[in-house]
């Protein structure tokens, strides 16, 4: 059982006041004290109550992060990666990561007022921006901290981390076509999302650069689940005109769709290629490995979490807005090999 104040002051002769203050490092307790009330506060093996600290101070040390998924599940690796960064960073300046999940909507909004409004957390973490951010909007009026994995398309003045989405499935499109690819399809994610918006600028920009196009019939909604790409991936295989490549916005929804091509008994970089987006760790392992954009998922979480704390401890954020550039990783499913 952790010793009270009240033994440590027994143990010093100094009062149960002068304990505490010398443990909160108050200016006005001199450092001999304090390096006796600490040494002593080591030896009895005293645990400072967290708690009751952080009610002095009017902090939570907690950071929030609040998944906005759907249904029972919650399986998806890239979320795993990011949380990995999030958590190791929160952890490094001794903060706690309270994560939750809840689908987008009213309840949602909620959830961000009652954590607000409560001090349960001295910052928010934002994932999967919308094109208008009710979370965002929310959070921006009542000045709360928090930084974004993403932007939102009313040019919003607040602080996030991003990858050029544009860029990236441009890489993949100039790769199929130098490949003579001329006829893709893409399995593109909810509307709503603004990267969804970005993957599908990207994609129809390179291909106008090549005098080709992208045919509303080939452009199908996936819920960003294997599962919504496996049904997603079954729709485009039922027409009557197959594409000879399959660019998926994320890899989740691609391997989704690698599996609905290869029950219909096609080689996948044969018969038809397939292209990914975020490069998760089960890309490189899938069959065939799926070549896809690699973004550094694990790494964009420490650097979201690391510029939520500056903001919460009245730093400056300097820049508060940076965008990655992103990078091609050329596996097997689109035909070739990387080097």
């Amino acid at each position: 059982m952790s010793a009270t104040l009240k033994e440590i002051a027994q143990r010093t002769g100094r009062s149960i006041t002068t304990v505490s203050r010398a443990l909160a490092d108050y200016d006005d307790v001199s450092p001999e004290t304090k390096s006796l009330v600490r040494r002593v506060a080591g030896e009895l093996g005293y645990t400072p109550n967290l708690l009751a600290q952080r009610l002095q101070k009017r902090r939570s040390d907690t950071i929030g992060l609040i998944l906005p998924t759907f249904g029972p599940r919650f399986a998806d690796p890239f979320f795993s990666e990011f949380l990995a960064g999030v958590g190791n960073m929160a952890a490094e300046h001794g903060y706690d990561l309270l994560v939750s999940t809840q689908a987008p909507g009213d309840r949602e909004m909620q959830v961000y007022r009652q954590k607000v409004q409560s001090r349960q957390v001295d910052g928010f973490v934002i994932v999967r921006t919308r094109r208008q951010d009710t979370r965002i909007s929310y959070l921006e009026e009542t000045g709360f901290p928090f930084v974004a994995f993403g932007r939102t398309e009313n040019d919003l003045d607040f602080p996030f981390v991003d990858v050029d989405s544009i860029q990236g499935m441009r890489l993949i499109a100039e790769h199929l076509i130098g490949l003579g690819h001329c006829r893709l399809a893409c399995l593109a994610p909810p509307s709503d999302l603004l990267f969804a918006e970005q993957r599908l600028i990207g994609l129809r920009q390179a291909l106008t650069d090549h005098g080709l196009a992208l045919p509303e019939a080939l452009v199908v909604l996936g819920d960003l689940t294997q599962k919504g790409g496996y049904q997603a991936a079954a729709r485009l295989l039922d027409s009557s005109q197959l594409p000879t490549a399959v660019v998926a916005c994320n890899d989740l929804m691609a391997l989704g769709a690698m599996s609905a091509i290869q029950e219909r008994g096609l080689v996948i970089g044969r018969d038809i290629a397939v292209t990914g987006f975020d490069d998760i760790p089960m890309a490189e392992h899938s069959h065939p490995p799926l070549t896809t954009v690699h973004q550094p998922i694990y790494r964009i979480g420490k650097m979201v979490c690391e510029m939520l704390i500056q903001l919460i401890q009245g730093e400056d954020l300097s820049p508060s807005q940076v965008i990655l550039e992103p990078a091609l990783v050329v596996r097997q499913s689109c035909g070739s090999v990387g080097h």
